[in-house]
């Protein structure tokens, strides 16, 4: 695909959306101000925040990185005898930490947000307090969001007028390994209708062919951008295609746009966008380039704006995948109240841990389960 195509069809597509988008943000944001007009402000928030770090039941590695830990910060916003709960997961890869969460939420001043149901002030200006600490934002969001919807007494899928029946299948992560521990890991995916397998090393066709050894169901592949060579790359689209790989996720990097451009023209399988999508104007950057885009809380710095990012994407044709990092069911439970607007999902996230504090969205017959409690649906385990 050319660079003039993708310009024609990147603004023709955004004339079209931009409407379908504004009226969603002001439909989003009419939910929750009609809401506070039944309240009266609360005063200043509480804010708490505390380091966990997460134990992964294997060791995760995928194209660019091995690891046994990802380290989180755990946030609780408190106001009426009611806590909102908040997490920021940082994978080492991301550039986030422990101690750039902490500094950056210790920039928070409650005390500038007496009211706060004026939810889209409050994080437009904690989103301005510095630049990137996007997880760190997220943790802030998720808990806010959180915090609202358990005074409205309602979770945010109803909320968003999202009916929960309409939540899609979530896949199971299986990261690089060996044939011994991919298939112990295929066998630990038994309640799961779909996998999602890790590529972009020199062992991509053993993994393919290790998984197709002990299972038929679908699988969808995610690259990391491990492929450098757009004829390799679509070699693989090939041969991938025959193998019941659903779609290819970040095959190339992400600088290379001209070449993913070229190989999405030509692929048989779908391209979706990951490292290449963090916020809401990379939705527009990727129309022309991909297929479809991932969207990740901890990237995009929250419910909110992954809410928008997704309104935009289906405003522009394009498919949308819900993702996560390896989280606690706080994060993925937030993430999976947006799940009836995605195709895909890949929420998968706690239960690689072992060491989950909460209590939420659900797994049922390899499907997202949301239930009705109200906020993002957690309870905190003791």
């Amino acid at each position: 695909m050319t660079s003039d195509r993708r310009s024609f069809l990147k603004h023709g597509a955004l004339a079209a959306a931009a409407a379908t988008t504004a009226a969603t943000a002001t439909s989003c944001g009419s939910m929750t101000g009609a809401a506070s007009l039944t309240r009266h402000p609360t005063g200043p928030l509480t804010l708490r925040f505390y380091p966990y770090t997460l134990q992964l039941k294997h060791v995760f590695t995928i194209a660019t990185s091995s690891r046994t830990t990802t380290p989180t910060m755990m946030v609780e916003l408190e106001g009426d005898g009611v806590v909102g709960y908040g997490e920021a997961s940082m994978p080492p890869y991301l550039g986030e930490s422990q101690e750039t969460a902490q500094a950056f939420l210790s920039k928070i001043d409650m005390r500038r947000y007496p009211d706060p149901w004026l939810v889209g002030d409050i994080l437009a200006d904690v989103d301005a307090l510095a630049p990137d600490n996007r997880a760190a934002k997220a943790a802030f969001d998720i808990a806010l969001h959180d915090w609202l919807g358990k005074q409205m007494g309602q979770p945010w899928h109803r909320i968003w007028g999202l009916d929960p029946a309409k939540t899609p299948v979530t896949s199971f992560t299986i990261g690089i390994d060996t044939p011994e521990v991919v298939r112990q890991k295929v066998k630990e995916a038994d309640i799961y209708k779909v996998l999602k397998v890790k590529l972009g090393r020199d062992n991509d066709k053993e993994m393919i062919e290790t998984i197709r050894s002990v299972t038929q169901k679908p699988i969808r592949v995610d690259v990391n951008q491990g492929w450098k060579d757009r004829s390799l790359a679509l070699s693989m689209c090939e041969w991938l295609a025959g193998r019941g790989v659903e779609f290819v996720e970040q095959p190339m990097p992400k600088e290379q746009i001209d070449d993913l451009a070229w190989l999405t023209e030509k692929s048989p399988l779908p391209i979706v966008a990951d490292e290449a999508i963090t916020r809401l104007e990379d939705v527009r950057k990727a129309y022309g380039v991909y297929d479809g885009i991932n969207v990740k809380l901890m990237k995009c710095t929250g419910m909110r704006e992954g809410h928008r990012m997704i309104s935009l994407a289906k405003a522009l044709g394009m498919k949308v995948m819900l993702g996560c990092m390896t989280e606690t069911s706080c994060a993925i439970s937030a993430a999976a109240q947006m799940s009836p607007m995605a195709d895909w999902a890949d929420l998968d996230g706690a239960v690689l841990i072992g060491n989950d504090l909460f209590d939420g969205a659900t797994i049922v017959d390899g499907k997202v389960t949301l239930d009705d409690r109200p906020g993002i649906g957690v309870r905190k385990l003791a």
